[in-house]
């Protein structure tokens, strides 16, 4: 449910939608000849998978924030629908990938794709809708060689930032590591989220519409900041959110022991009993209803809840000071603003 102040950002996503999946079905890699021997075992083992995986998409806030990137500097955001695209489907490689490495069950409501098509399949399919980030734009006559170019680049860097992100986030579950810092939290959620969830799709928006470099500027460190919120309010939803809205996955960070900013604060702040309880919790895997209210319980009286809060809505105030650094189309600056609220509020 929206309030108020995130009402213009959760209409505008409303408004974008059909116009991303009217894209995205039209834009697909397919068989070079669907009539050749092999094309119909190629479509069920490749390109179908990835079709099947991508009309089931969520609210295509990635995409839609590149088209809302354009329409800030004041443009048609058509310009940058194979970008939008290109941001989807990396936003598809790594949920796919990702369920692989963290040996998930459900997506988007279904089995993971590894789970109904075996996991070689999976990581192909998941191969090819990074192969779709570039060939989209690779084969959009509309763009300036220069400008795909740039796009690329940044492309390019959202895909190494997001992977070094992962490369923590499952390195420090792997070597069991509890010595992880808030900052070192900071850095690893800044990578795997912020980049690619809100930085870079209003950047490359920008660059497509044509932007100056302070706008593409501003953009970027405006969603830095609103992307981190964004993380931060889902580490919060999955331990003290509505469990009918999280269904399964309530809680599940304290099963998988995910080093969240709530678990770091609490580590370093509670005292060495409680501490040690907490640590066993979360290395324990536990699936136990009690258990895992006990170790919320632990993680509250931290004041970990309040810390996380706090540095969530403060971030997003901030990331709206940043917008007024130059000049936004207005209509759009209701959005953004606006944007960075429901990052915060949002309840599911």
């Amino acid at each position: 449910m929206a309030t108020d102040s995130s009402r213009a950002f959760v209409d505008y996503l409303a408004r974008r939608r059909p116009q991303i999946e009217d894209f995205l079905a039209r834009f697909t890699l397919r068989p070079e000849d669907p009539t050749a021997h092999a094309a119909a075992d190629l479509a069920r083992y490749l390109y179908e998978p990835l079709a099947r995986f991508t009309v089931s998409g969520g609210k295509r806030t990635r995409p839609a924030l590149c088209l809302l990137g354009a329409e800030a500097v004041g443009v048609d955001p058509i310009c940058a629908l194979s970008t939008a695209a290109a941001i989807e489907y990396f936003q598809s490689a790594a949920l796919i990938h990702d369920d692989i490495a963290d040996c998930g069950e459900m997506r988007r409501g279904v089995p993971c794709l590894y789970r109904t098509d075996g996991e070689g399949i999976a990581i192909n399919t998941g191969d090819l809708a990074l192969v779709n980030v570039y060939a989209g734009l690779l084969l959009d006559d509309s763009l300036e060689n220069d400008t795909c170019l740039r796009v690329l680049c940044e492309l390019t860097y959202m895909m190494q930032r997001t992977l070094e992100g992962q490369a923590l986030d499952l390195g420090w579950v792997r070597d069991g590591r509890w010595d992880v810092t808030v900052d070192d939290y900071l850095t690893m959620a800044s990578h795997k989220t912020a980049y690619y969830s809100a930085a870079t799709p209003l950047a490359c928006g920008a660059i497509c519409a044509g932007g100056t470099d302070e706008q593409i500027e501003a953009l970027f460190d405006f969603g830095l900041d609103a992307g981190l919120a964004f993380q931060l309010q889902d580490d919060l939803l999955n331990l003290v959110g509505d469990p009918d809205e999280q269904g399964k996955d309530f809680r599940s960070d304290i099963t998988e022991g995910k080093r969240t900013m709530l678990v770091v604060w609490a580590l370093q702040h509670l005292d060495g009993a409680e501490r040690d309880e907490l640590q066993g919790l979360l290395s324990s895997g536990t699936t136990d209803q009690a258990k895992l209210a006990r170790a919320v319980e632990l993680i509250e009286a931290s004041g970990a809840v309040d810390f996380t809060r706090e540095h969530a809505h403060m971030l997003a105030e901030r990331a709206k000071a940043t917008l007024e650094r130059t000049e936004f189309d207005e209509q759009a600056l209701v959005v953004l603003k606006s944007m960075a609220d429901f990052f915060v509020e949002r309840l599911g």
